[in-house]
């Protein structure tokens, strides 16, 4: 796939979503982004704010099937990947597949499920597959998990361990729409659901073509210096306990080499990387100090690290 055809097919995708969603463009933009690279999203906001109406959309533009599963207390990993049972018309064990085995996976409020349930995503966000009884399954291709939060509410939920925190290539907030987008999306939905009237406009091989070719886009090597400056500074801050992995550079590489596609350019500038360091470096910092607002003080702490890292030359950057 030419990478012309990637930027039209997230455009006919972004403007689907349009009929739907009001507003909400950074977002979609970047939730094209993880589409395009294979990596996942988390989306921190309050309830009602559009994050399972999005996952929808996008699932019905590109023909994908979908799963939405509510993350509680008493949810096991089994509900979650499936099971084996006795059939006893067969006299043999049978397989049962659980909402894993989705195109788009919506996780619905995951830090309400316990670290063992949560564990459970581990292996089919990073290898695409979900082990059961010892026997391997694959999970079916594009694959892309949407996991939500409520950054208000604590009593009764279970924070998410570094390591799941760090299967999301993106952490991104929904936030309110404002007056003149509220009053649009009361008459969007005043008489029809527009979500019913959506059409697929891509196909998932579609999808899985841009996966391969995206990565033609051309990021010098100063560039790439830049951003593992910016990592490295991290590793040492004297307000982090824990900086940034290579396999956060790696998805921040992955992800401006798509957010340069989407934009029409074969070439990263220095911009695509400013843009995207927070949603992709944010959630994976660990403070020292535990306390409330942690998402807040790392973005201000990855501010003040951009701010002191020289950037490269546009002309060497190209």
């Amino acid at each position: 796939m030419e990478l012309k055809a990637i930027q039209q097919m997230t455009e006919r995708i972004r403007g689907n979503v349009a009929k739907v969603m009001v507003g909400k463009e950074e977002a979609v933009e970047l939730l094209m982004v993880a589409l395009i690279t294979g990596g996942h999203v988390l989306l921190e906001d309050v309830p009602g704010t559009g994050k399972t109406l999005l996952a929808k959309t996008i699932a019905r533009s590109l023909a994908a099937s979908f799963k939405r599963i509510q993350f509680t207390p008493d949810l096991l990993p089994s509900d979650v990947s499936g099971i084996n049972f006795y059939n006893m018309k067969s006299g043999e064990f049978e397989f049962r597949a659980g909402p894993l085995f989705a195109n788009i996976v919506l996780a619905d409020e995951i830090n309400r499920a316990t670290p063992r349930t949560q564990s459970s995503l581990l292996e089919a966000m990073e290898e695409q597959q979900v082990s059961v009884d010892g026997e391997t399954r694959l999970l079916p291709a594009p694959f892309l998990v949407i996991a939500t939060q409520n950054p208000v509410e604590n009593q009764g939920t279970f924070p998410l361990p570094e390591a799941q925190l760090d299967r999301f290539l993106l952490k991104l907030p929904m936030g309110y729409p404002s007056t003149d987008e509220g009053i649009e999306l009361l008459r969007r939905f005043k008489e029809n659901n527009p979500l019913a009237l959506i059409e697929p406009v891509a196909e998932n091989r579609d999808l899985l073509a841009a996966r391969s070719a995206y990565t033609r886009v051309r990021v010098s090597d100063e560039l790439l210096r830049y951003l593992v400056e910016i990592a490295e500074k991290t590793r040492v801050h004297p307000e982090l306990s824990l900086g940034i992995s290579p396999r956060g550079t790696q998805a921040l590489l992955r992800s401006i080499q798509a957010l340069a596609v989407i934009r029409g350019r074969d070439y990263v500038l220095p911009d695509d990387i400013k843009e995207l360091v927070k949603p992709v470096f944010a959630h994976r910092l660990v403070l020292k100090s535990r306390m409330k607002g942690q998402g807040e003080r790392a973005e201000a702490i990855l501010e003040r690290i951009l701010a002191d890292t020289a950037v490269p030359a546009e002309a060497g950057a190209r």
